[in-house]
């Protein structure tokens, strides 16, 4: 017979003091996030940075700590990761994959490599391991989908030429990032070359299944998950999302990867009301991810590598500036759009954090956290700036050469939230 005696233990075991100050710190924390947003939305900067901040001087040495409060913080942050990938994953319908794929697989690789090698290589010059510096590498790598899209649709540039050739861009890196984080998290374990190789095996093909369902049998899936109560249909998808994103997690693939896949498996009406119910949610939690995340990091930690990080910072805005010019001049933008087009990309923000945070739970490098804060915080709010004054800043003469137009591409319709 089933009992309820280990919930009648937990609670006699809770002390009411420690309670209330768990309350109380959780209650400071989300007044916090709620002035950082108004904040962020009145002098026109995307949240993300501010949240940053706001962990940063509530961790370690600050007058305000949070101590009591910090293993809510822990799983509400576990949260936030798979809000954010699950919506991500929502927002690509299998057209969206199939013609990112075929029309800018060529500009995806060249981003790719030419973001990811500064990082790799600053990790190695800084005496990192070979797994510190391609965490590294993945941190410089992917531009935030979430800032990017949200600022498209705040300046009202959805209608723009250039605007497909950005998103574009934004679904191969997301694409690139669900192959890369599998193989990270196994690579982070330390298994054996074999074990390695086989779970390293495993994860991909988990991911090409998932390609492969939401190509073909996505309405499928949506059917069987769907239903005309906004209630039930929330809990079956968190469900869902959480079931996924534990089981990916155990398989060694990652939780984040996990419920990006999922939310690529979904479409039709299922992903136009989860869109609807699920941002206040992943608002919220996404917000604790990032006041975790600097909550893990020692402020003194962060003068030591500002200077790296500034380093990375203005290497890999020229990288995006020019591997996102020569994407639009490849689809026939004029030279204006190829201007925006590369300012829109620098920005870096969740999935960087996402990346560093692997790396800071596996503890393979000290420096990898606070570098990788350093370097968000500098982009998210330079990206976002220059961003905003792309058609007022003259471009350099090289963004006008001309290139024989390619393809056309398709976009991702639905803005994000940081």
């Amino acid at each position: 017979m089933l009992t309820l005696s280990g919930v009648h233990l937990a609670v006699d075991a809770a002390e009411p003091q420690h309670a209330s100050v768990v309350l109380i710190e959780l209650g400071i924390v989300l007044l916090v996030l709620a002035g950082l947003g108004r904040l962020a939305a009145r002098i026109g900067l995307p949240s993300v940075p501010l949240y940053l901040l706001a962990g940063l001087v509530m961790g370690e040495g600050s007058f305000f700590r949070v101590d009591a409060g910090e293993e809510f913080l822990a799983i509400g942050a576990q949260i936030g990761v798979v809000l954010l990938l699950l919506l991500l994953g929502l927002e690509y319908s299998p057209a969206d994959l199939k013609q990112g794929l075929k029309t800018s697989w060529l500009a995806g690789i060249v981003d790719g490599l030419a973001n990811a090698i500064p990082g790799f290589a600053m990790g190695l010059i800084l005496g990192w391991s070979p797994e510190a510096s391609l965490l590294l590498g993945g941190v410089t790598y992917i531009s935030s989908s979430g800032i990017i899209a949200r600022l498209l649709d705040d300046f009202d540039r959805y209608a723009n030429r250039e605007t497909p050739v950005i998103l574009s861009l934004l679904v191969m890196e997301d694409i690139v990032m669900a192959v890369f984080l599998p193989i990270v998290a196994v690579i982070l374990v330390g298994s054996s070359v074999v074990q390695g190789a086989v779970t390293a095996a495993i994860a991909i093909s988990l991911v090409a299944i998932a390609f492969f369902v939401s190509l073909r049998f996505s309405t499928h899936v949506s059917k069987a998950v769907h239903s005309r109560s906004r209630e039930l249909l929330l809990l079956s998808v968190l469900g869902l999302s959480f079931l996924v994103a534990g089981l990916a997690e155990a398989a060694q693939i990652s939780a984040a990867v996990g419920a990006f896949l999922l939310g690529l498996t979904l479409s039709g009406q299922v992903a136009d009301e989860v869109r609807t119910l699920l941002p206040p949610l992943r608002d919220v939690f996404g917000g604790i991810f990032f006041v975790f995340f600097g909550l893990t990091i020692d402020p003194r930690d962060l003068l030591p590598v500002l200077i790296p990080a500034l380093i990375l910072a203005v290497i890999t805005a020229i990288t995006k500036i020019g591997t996102g010019a020569w994407a639009a001049a490849r689809a026939g933008i004029g030279t204006k759009g190829r201007w925006r087009t590369g300012l829109s990309l620098i920005a870096r923000g969740e999935f960087s954090i996402v990346i560093a945070g692997l790396g800071v739970a596996a503890g393979v490098e000290s420096s990898l956290g606070p570098l990788a804060a350093a370097y968000v915080l500098i982009l998210a709010v330079v990206g976002s700036v220059l961003m905003r004054l792309a058609d007022h800043i003259r471009p350099p003469r090289i963004i006008g050469r001309r290139h024989p137009p390619v393809g056309p591409t398709t976009p991702r319709p639905t803005p994000g939230a940081y």
